[in-house]
């Protein structure tokens, strides 16, 4: 971790303690680098990411104030996370897990996504998520074969993808492209989430590219999610500096 993030969490704890209310100014840069001990550059990281997740409001010539906390918005899709993990979000205790692993040769489009030769084997793991009896997530991930072998294969005891690839490849996955789009009713995984429901019943796919740590594409996925299970949130931001008014 790096160092100014230690100094980030400990004036989240003073906020937390209500060592300054809201509204209040803060001390000057001067003063809160001279008590932590550390350069006003450290302690202006610091507050530049307490100022991005909407702790501190930065008044340049004025001060620094502490405002409202926001409220915490559940499954934000800024966040790159595990599909167990957003089973959990949204209340539900994850239940049977069907799986199917095959070796294919990559599609044209997984091929362009994956930067890898069409044509080139790729592990294909279909998985088909439940929650109450009912499938609630179909996931179809692509992944090329040098990264993962022969031996790729998911188990019982590791459920997570991304913990796997971890703990297993060395593959970490650090960030992902997402497109969210409204598939087509004739789209089988679609098909298969509905089952006996009422053809209306609402289905997001996940379109996502995730790569490394290096910013190398190591996995492509299609995660049809049933829009009646999850809900998905995005907090927008207005670029105030240097923007006009819409």
């Amino acid at each position: 971790m790096a160092f100014y993030q230690n100094i980030k969490q400990e004036i989240e704890r003073m906020l937390e303690n209500r060592l300054w209310k809201v509204g209040q100014k803060l001390p000057s840069e001067y003063e809160l680098a001279n008590y932590f001990d550390v350069s006003r550059e450290t302690l202006r990281s610091a507050i530049r990411l307490l100022e991005k997740e909407g702790k501190l409001l930065v008044k340049h010539g004025v001060g620094i104030f502490v405002i409202k906390p926001l409220t915490v918005i559940p499954s934000r899709l800024e966040i790159l996370q595990s599909i167990g993990k957003m089973i959990k979000l949204a209340g539900l205790e994850e239940g049977e897990d069907k799986i199917i692993i095959k070796e294919e040769e990559c599609a044209p489009d997984w091929a362009d996504a994956l930067r890898v030769p069409v044509g080139s084997p790729v592990k294909k793991m279909e998985r088909f998520r439940y929650a109450e009896g009912e499938v609630i997530v179909c996931s179809i991930n692509i992944i090329p074969h040098h990264i993962v072998g022969k031996a790729f294969e998911i188990e019982a005891t590791n459920p997570s993808l991304f913990q796997l690839l971890e703990e297993k490849h060395g593959v970490v996955i650090a960030r992902s492209d997402t497109e969210l789009r409204v598939p087509s009713r004739s789209d089988p995984y679609v098909q298969h989430l509905q089952g006996d429901k009422a053809e209306d019943t609402p289905v997001l796919l996940m379109k996502q590219l995730h790569y490394d740590e290096r910013n190398s594409e190591v996995l492509y996925s299609y995660d049809y999610m049933r829009n009646d299970v999850f809900r998905f949130w995005v907090r927008r931001e207005r670029h105030l500096n240097g923007g006009g008014s819409a």
